[in-house]
């Protein structure tokens, strides 16, 4: 097996292994969580006795940890994602339902993110020396120094923006630093310095030298991109009250829903897990971090 092979595998593995540490982190600290078995619906006086029957052959059933762990992975084996304990429907018809609202959000929001980004990466890179860079350093700074909360909280309350506003926002502030300097970079290289020697248009070096060059690299970023916005996706659906799956996780996690709450982390587990299987840096992104 070639190197390639090798290393390709091992990437692999730590990506299931990340899922797998996902699922089972979820499992245990939902069981361990004080009130895993506590049900509202036992205290309503509608809810049939067949029901309460139910319930309590269900918590006995998970009695243990390793009791829990093994019916979650039964279900799931079978292609069952359960039944949510809040909600009282389908799990699977959550994901349906919310998958779309956070597909548009983080879409929306990583494309203008990076439009802006290269429109203020590209003509300040164009400057002699560091001054493109200390011109934005303070505003990016700053806005890195907010938590996402505090700025969601912030744009809701002046009513200024919504979540693709902030997701924007972030990604921008996020990515604008590395692109500026990987153009950089990229620009010093020894072949761009020999098609302008031989005076070529700046955008005929743009067309044939620089956007081949950036190409993979700037491929790598918008899969790190896209697993930072996943992130923030969570509290900016809570705060603006947007139905995703940031939102699902959240009263799920609020609740106790064990089924809705591994469905959700394993899907997102595997979305970054994929992910890392083509973020891995190249000597040119090494180079423009340093």
């Amino acid at each position: 097996m070639t190197g390639v092979g090798i290393t390709f595998l091992g990437r692999t593995a730590r990506a299931l292994g990340l899922v797998l540490l996902a699922t089972l982190g979820t499992i245990a600290f939902t069981r361990l969580a004080p009130g895993y078995f506590t049900d509202t619906r036992e205290l309503d006086a509608q809810y049939s006795s067949v029901a309460r029957e139910q319930l309590a052959a269900q918590h006995q059933h998970e009695a243990s940890l390793v009791a829990t762990i093994a019916a979650q992975l039964g279900h799931w084996a079978h292609g069952d994602l359960g039944k949510s304990r809040h909600f009282d429907v389908p799990v699977s018809m959550l994901l349906r339902e919310r998958t779309f609202a956070t597909a548009k959000i983080l879409a929306t929001g990583i494309f203008a993110g990076w439009l802006l980004a290269l429109m203020l990466a590209l003509p300040l890179s164009a400057r002699r020396g560091l001054r493109g860079e200390t011109l934005i350093a303070f505003p990016v700074a700053l806005l890195l120094s907010v938590p996402v909360g505090a700025l969601a909280t912030t744009c809701l309350l002046l009513n200024t923006g919504g979540p693709i506003v902030v997701l924007t926002l972030l990604i921008t502030t996020r990515d604008f630093k590395f692109i500026y300097r990987l153009i950089r970079h990229v620009a010093r290289a020894p072949q761009v310095l020999f098609a302008r020697a031989q005076g070529l248009s700046s955008m005929q070096i743009v067309r044939a030298q620089i956007v081949p060059s950036l190409g993979p690299e700037l491929l790598a970023l918008a899969v790190t991109s896209f697993t930072v916005a996943l992130s923030i996706a969570v509290p900016v659906e809570v705060i603006f009250d947007v139905p995703g799956l940031g939102q699902l996780a959240w009263n799920a996690a609020m609740n106790r829903d064990l089924p809705v709450l591994l469905a959700v982390t394993v899907i997102m587990a595997t979305v970054v897990a994929v992910a890392m299987l083509f973020a891995q840096p190249s000597p040119t992104q090494e180079a423009a971090c340093a």
